[in-house]
């Protein structure tokens, strides 16, 4: 079955605002979370304004459908031979299969006739000598897998939101599962997925990792989302379960996790000492179907599920997300985005008095006029209550169409 390409708003607009611009625009993002697509979207909008085929070079260098340079110098040439009149829009899809790619991205993002996108699956594309080469020169875009509002226009026309809304939290966002009805296929498609992530980039960068362990860390992250914790902690628990385990080892292979977006950091704030804290951060999964191929589990844990996929919205809408501290209180995210930081709170329920009191209570105790809003399940008792805005998430996720802030 063929992908079927989902609009995705936010990342068209942001490719038409940084078009004819003198930088390059480097796209990352976990593999498979639609980074070619997104591209196939924006040369159809190209072709659409006028732009000759002649003027759009599109190289996929995991593809195996044409032979491609495999070195800088050749890559160069191969290009500038295929230039047309004009400016030419340049696509070249995880490039850093490329041996010494960053001399061949640098030579064409010098050219005035080349308009230059990439992407890679990792953030070693730009942990590599081509950040420093290109200090100035480059705009980054961070592909997430589908929105919830992306992955319910994936679906039937006739979709229930509610009904999809759990889907969407138990299955994840990847594109391609999103088009599959049957839990075995999806739980195949994912484990695929994970296995080349594996394969393709932990175990070619890293070749001694121990590949259970690594599984297993992994496992008891999708198991603790949205839990405050710490490396220390990690290895504590994964040694309780019989895991091989230390703070150093568990180091590691957080940064790997990191590296390849299949994981995300969220530091804490002191929201009264305005500083970021070094310790007890949280981690979010990349995309939820990951915990439920990894876990097994359809059910359950509800709150932290949410809280995961909240974490992913806001990391659209907003340029960075953390954990707000206050006193001995926590504020699950504060957002920043040119307009200031924004505050939410995030529960399966706020129905009981005792939990809508403990929900609202850390936004109560910050003392500025910056948005708070309480998110939940719940679609009555929606509304404003002095200032503090309680919505429900489905409506949230999908009542927002805005581009970046």
């Amino acid at each position: 079955m063929k992908t079927r390409l989902v609009p995705r708003p936010r990342y068209m607009a942001w490719l038409q605002r940084w078009k004819d611009r003198q930088v390059i625009k480097v796209v990352t993002g976990m593999r498979r979370s639609g980074k070619f697509c997104i591209f196939e979207l924006f040369r159809g909008e190209l072709r659409s304004q006028g732009v000759p085929d002649t003027n759009i070079q599109s190289i996929n260098f995991e593809s195996l459908d044409e032979e491609y340079p495999t070195t800088a110098r050749e890559l160069y040439r191969y290009i500038v031979q295929r230039l047309g009149p004009g400016i030419n829009y340049v696509f070249l899809d995880e490039v850093q299969h490329v041996e010494g790619f960053e001399r061949a991205v640098d030579g064409l993002a010098l050219r005035e006739d080349v308009d230059l996108y990439i992407t890679g699956s990792n953030a070693y594309l730009l942990s590599s000598n081509l950040a420093t080469l290109l200090t100035g020169r480059y705009v980054e875009l961070r592909m997430l897998p589908f929105s919830f509002a992306e992955y319910l226009s994936a679906r039937a026309d006739e979709s229930n939101p509610d009904t999809e809304f759990n889907r969407y939290i138990t299955y994840g966002g990847m594109p391609f599962a999103a088009q599959l009805d049957d839990e075995r296929s999806i739980l195949d498609y994912l484990g695929g997925v994970f296995s080349t992530i594996v394969l393709e980039d932990v175990a070619r960068r890293h070749p001694r990792i121990d590949m259970r362990s690594f599984t297993d860390t992994a496992a008891f992250l999708a198991d603790n989302v949205g839990n405050v914790t710490s490396r220390k902690r990690i290895a504590a628990g994964l040694s309780s379960a019989g895991a091989k385990a230390n703070p150093s080892t568990v180091g590691n292979y957080l940064d790997i996790l990191l590296e390849n977006y299949l994981l995300f950091k969220a530091e804490r704030y002191d929201l009264r000492g305005r500083e970021y804290l070094a310790t007890l951060e949280k981690y979010y999964l990349g995309d939820l179907g990951f915990r439920f191929w990894l876990l097994g589990k359809t059910q359950g844990d509800v709150g932290h599920r949410i809280e995961n996929a909240v974490y992913l919205e806001l990391l659209r809408r907003y340029r960075s997300v953390s954990i707000g501290k206050v006193g001995t209180a926590e504020v699950d995210f504060v957002a920043t985005g040119d307009s200031g930081p924004e505050y939410f709170q995030v529960a399966q329920t706020v129905l009981p008095d005792e939990t809508r009191d403990r929900e609202f209570r850390p936004l109560r105790s910050l003392e500025d006029n910056y948005p708070k809003t309480v998110l939940s399940l719940d679609r009555v008792g929606v509304g404003d209550y002095d200032g503090i805005r309680q919505e429900n998430i489905v409506d949230w996720m999908l009542g927002t169409h805005q581009a970046y802030k």
